[in-house]
């Protein structure tokens, strides 16, 4: 494996007295898809909230490209090319495709009409088509609102923005959650599309067979901390339970 371009070194975090992470350790280097699994409670979603900027942990370092990085806030997880794509399909529904990939990084009209707020609504379609064309996002068409389009092509148009705008790495929270097989297979067809750009891709998910069919390694939370590290093409459905459960204990999993 190349050197990690995500790192994150002995996370603790506390809400009162829980302990949500205890001496959490991951990484992900460009290209890559990491899947980042394990049961209720294990942690996952604090972990992602702290890698992206949402949380910020009590001690341990997170470093980028090898350098200690503060991620205060989602804001500042952007700034760096770091992009999160949530389970909940966090779409405007109202709104059509080309204006959701540049919700809250609307392009203007140039000149006085840009000054005077007016979108370039005819540059944001031109360069959506394009995108959605890059990553291989087959959408019904660009005219009608979000909300009318299925499952799988609103989720797909989700990580599209995401990915458009990360230049190092993308969190996907769970994003087939809720799609059919079609629609699923559509989303993992995008996620393999970002990582042969060079994108690392972090993978949340509570389906086996998806993690192990996308991803290129997998790493198990358990209470808190990592408990293992796999290579997907090295492993079975039965050691990723083991360890999720604690049946499977690796020595150097830290």
């Amino acid at each position: 494996m190349s050197s990690p371009l995500l790192q994150a070194r002995s996370l603790v975090k506390h809400y009162g007295s829980v302990e949500a992470l205890r001496g959490a350790s991951f990484e992900v280097s460009a290209g890559e898809v990491v899947s980042l699994i394990g049961d209720n409670g294990a942690g996952k979603s604090t972990f992602i909230k702290c890698l992206s900027g949402a949380e910020q942990p009590d001690s341990g370092e997170i470093l980028l490209g090898g350098e200690q990085v503060r991620l205060d806030s989602p804001t500042t997880a952007r700034a760096l090319g770091i992009e999160t794509v949530y389970q909940d399909l966090a779409v405007a529904p109202d709104l059509d495709p080309a204006a959701n990939l540049f919700l809250g990084r609307e392009l203007k009209r140039k000149g006085l009409l840009g000054a005077l707020g007016m979108l370039d609504k005819a540059e944001m379609r031109r360069r959506a088509r394009a995108e959605f064309s890059r990553l291989g996002v087959n959408l019904q068409s660009l005219d009608v609102p979000i909300g009318a389009l299925s499952g799988g092509q609103r989720q797909s148009v989700a990580v599209a923005r995401s990915v458009v705008w990360a230049s190092k790495v993308v969190f996907m929270d769970e994003p087939t959650a809720a799609l059919g097989v079609v629609q699923r297979e559509r989303v993992l067809d995008v996620i393999r599309k970002v990582r042969d750009q060079g994108i690392a891709v972090v993978l949340i998910s509570h389906n086996m067979p998806e993690v192990l069919s996308v991803s290129d390694r997998v790493e198990v939370l358990r209470l808190g901390k990592r408990v293992a590290r796999f290579k997907a093409a090295e492993t079975s459905l039965e050691e990723l339970v083991g360890a999720m459960t604690g049946a499977l204990v690796q020595e150097d999993a830290a």
